[in-house]
């Protein structure tokens, strides 16, 4: 029950060092992006809506709903890591094409993670 629930934590956490590149000198982590979200999403709501923004955070959400109770449920352990997976894959896709070291390293712990994860949460 408690290495589910710091898996849970881990799936949290690991994707806010996720980094991307894009463009000339346009680089950041995640967790400075997700700063900006909030910050912009008060501001302006649909500047934000958008499937890869909205999924991992709602995976996110679900994750840390899971921290809360006395026996992490399965169900809503895996929508959250299938949320915030669609977007580390997203990342990773674009590290391996691109073949970017620092992209593809920065997922690939979310990965070994969720892997240990979805086998802890195996009925």
């Amino acid at each position: 029950m408690l290495y589910k629930k710091i898996l849970n934590l881990l799936l949290i956490l690991l994707p806010l060092a996720g980094y991307l590149e894009w463009g000339k000198d346009q680089h950041g982590f995640i967790f400075q992006m997700e700063a900006e979200v909030f910050t912009k999403g008060f501001r302006d709501p649909s500047a934000v809506m958008h499937p890869f923004v909205i999924l991992p955070l709602l995976g996110q959400l679900l994750l840390l709903y899971t921290l809360f109770q006395r026996n992490p449920s399965r169900h809503l352990s895996l929508a959250g890591i299938v949320s915030i997976a669609l977007l580390m894959s997203l990342m990773l896709f674009i590290g391996l094409m691109e073949s970017n070291l620092r992209i593809t390293a920065s997922v690939l712990p979310f990965f070994l993670v969720m892997l240990l994860a979805i086998r802890a949460h195996r009925p």
